[in-house]
Order: structure tokens, then sequence, then C-alpha cells
């Protein structure tokens, strides 16, 4: 099969090409697993962080790839969810123990052995893949398949970070960082919570456009102050200086939840401005997301179902895919961007 292989860690700031096109073996699926096509796979900025060494790969070389559709082509022994032929999707979250006390209780995404799609299994940037029968999702007919992989990640781990919002009918939310995850988020709070107003934060002046399209009250640059206090801010930012800046927005008792499985160390030095009395002060938190668990992708998908969300997205040939995460990493972004492939 053809698939996009990552070999070595690199910087794409040096190194425009970090993946090559190779012929590989076709996987074979084990015990209770799937093998399929894979016809679509959605590109996500946490694959910047396993190729620039911030969330490394278990091993090298790496196939890439967590928000990924496509056809069951094959079972393994024992797999009886899924019928050949039928579409399903396959989200980061690709196995976890099933048996410690984060998996008895709810938390999955916890498990001291979770395995991440296309960091510690081969993932969706290839014509084929394995998975867990487990972590497979039926993605709901509505969708078409380059309007799935979006919600498998971005959607997902979006969904997490609102309920991890806390919000009230009287709340007022921000948003900052409006790529993938944030237009989706946006969307979902509009249909949630609709009398919540929402505030983004964004570099890009295309970006701030693109969220008063979608129904913004307020966008401003990453920096600028907030119309009124917000009281919870859900950052979706790989760097620091948002985060600083979201935490001064913040009113008394507010949180801010950050939506990023690691930080850029480029503005690192933006901590030492934090100031305790304005930032920190009055109650304010800080929640971190985690990964996601199967609950997660298995609600959102019906929640963008019924609402029904439909992401903004760009189309490149899996041959493309160094093109789409370079550029991902200048921030040319419009919604997801998507690897197409097979028909």
């Amino acid at each position: 099969m053809k698939a996009m292989l990552l070999r070595r860690l690199t910087s794409l700031a040096e190194d425009k090409t970090p993946l090559s096109l190779e012929d590989v073996p076709d996987p074979k699926p084990g015990a209770r697993e799937l093998l399929l096509r894979v016809s679509r796979c959605g590109v996500c900025h946490t694959e910047l962080d396993e190729i620039e060494g911030r969330t490394p790969p278990s091993r090298l070389p790496r196939i890439l790839g967590h928000q990924v559709v496509g056809r069951v082509e094959g079972m393994g022994e024992g797999a009886r969810r899924f019928r050949l032929g039928d579409r399903v999707g396959v989200a980061w979250i690709y196995r976890a123990c099933g048996r410690c006390r984060y998996c008895l209780s709810d938390q999955e995404n916890l498990c001291p052995q979770f395995q991440a799609t296309g960091r510690d299994a081969d993932g969706g940037y290839a014509e084929f893949m394995v998975v867990p029968e487990d972590f497979a999702y039926p993605i709901p007919d509505i969708f078409s398949d380059s309007e799935a992989a979006p919600l498998l990640c971005a959607g997902a781990i979006g969904y997490r970070s609102l309920r991890l919002a806390n919000l009230r009918e009287d709340s007022r939310l921000g948003l900052t960082g409006f790529g993938a995850s944030g237009h989706l988020v946006l969307k979902m709070a509009k249909h949630k919570y609709p009398k919540v107003p929402v505030y983004v934060f964004a570099r890009s002046e295309r970006e701030r456009e693109f969220a008063l399209e979608l129904g913004a009250r307020w966008a401003g640059d990453t920096t600028d102050t907030s119309p009124e206090p917000l009281d919870a801010i859900i950052d979706t930012t790989p760097v620091w200086t948002p985060v600083v800046e979201a935490l001064r927005n913040l009113a008394p008792g507010g949180r801010l939840v950050i939506n990023a499985i690691r930080k850029e160390d480029l503005d690192k030095q933006a901590l030492a401005g934090i100031d305790y009395p304005s930032q920190l002060w009055l109650e304010k938190e800080i929640k971190s997301v985690a990964n996601v668990t199967r609950r997660d992708v298995s609600e959102f998908l019906q929640l963008a179902a019924a609402i029904p969300i439909r992401p903004e997205y760009q189309e490149y040939p899996l041959a493309e895919a160094n093109r789409a995460l370079l550029e991902l990493k200048q921030r040319k972004i419009r919604g997801a961007k998507v690897l197409v492939i097979a028909s």
C-alpha cells in the first residue's frame, strides 16, 4: 500500500518534507481488529507536535493521522461489531486498558496505557490501517467522508472542551485560536447555548472575519481586551501568549480550558509576565484537556448530526500531506485540512 511515513523527528522550519511517500506492506488485523480501506484523513496540529518531537511517536518509522474515515475491508478473529463495507471512523484514542481505575471511572483518556492513533499505532496517512473494533465509530449518513474526518478530533476534543467549560445560560464564552477545533466549538456553542455570546481572539484577520461570519459577537487579536469579562475561555493555540492574555480576560471565578496536547517553547517567556492579582486571583481556574474518551467521540458524532455541524475544509491528495502540514504550521487556515486517499 501507499503511505506517508515519518522516519525522523525534524523541524518544519528547516525541513519542508518530513514525510515520504512509500510502498509498505498492507497491515493485517489481529483478534477483534478491523482492516480499513482509508478514504479520508484529517490533518491536525498534533501531527506537527509529533514531527517536531513535542509528543514523539513511540517508534519510528510511523504513519501519522488520527482523524480517519474508511470502509471495513477485513476483520480479525472475533470481530463482530461491524460488517464488511461499513463506513467507520477512528479518533485519537486507539486503545486503553479497560481495567485501571481511570478506565473504570469513565476517564479512559487518563489511562496509563493509553495509546494514540498515529503516534503509538499506525494511523490514516495511508491506504489501509487496522484498529481495535471497540475503538471504531459508525459515521452518521448525513456527513460526507471529508466532512466526517475533522469531526473525529477537532470536533470531539472541542466537544470535551466545551463540556469542561461549565457554561450556564448567562455565561460569556471566549475562544482563543480559531482553526479546525475553534470553528466547530463556535458552532456547537451556538446550538447548545443560544443565549451565550461568543468572543473570539485570533492573530489572523482572516480567522477573525471567519469567526464573525459564523456568528461570533466580537473578534479581536490575541492580545486585545474583550469588551466584557468572560466566564470561560477555550484555548486551542499551540503557544503560551494566548494563555496569559486569556487569564487577563477572565471574569472572577472564570475558567480557562486549555485544549492542546503540548505547547511550543518559542514564547515560553510570556509566562514570566503573569500578574497574580489581575490574572489568577479571585478564584480563576485553569483546566487542561487530556485526550478524548470513546464517549466524547460517540456523543459528539450524534450531536453533530443532529445540529447538523458541517465543517469547513480543504482537500489535499495523500502525496501532498507535507504541503498541508506546512500550511498548518504557517497558519494558512480556514477550517480543517483533509487528505483524500480514496474515492
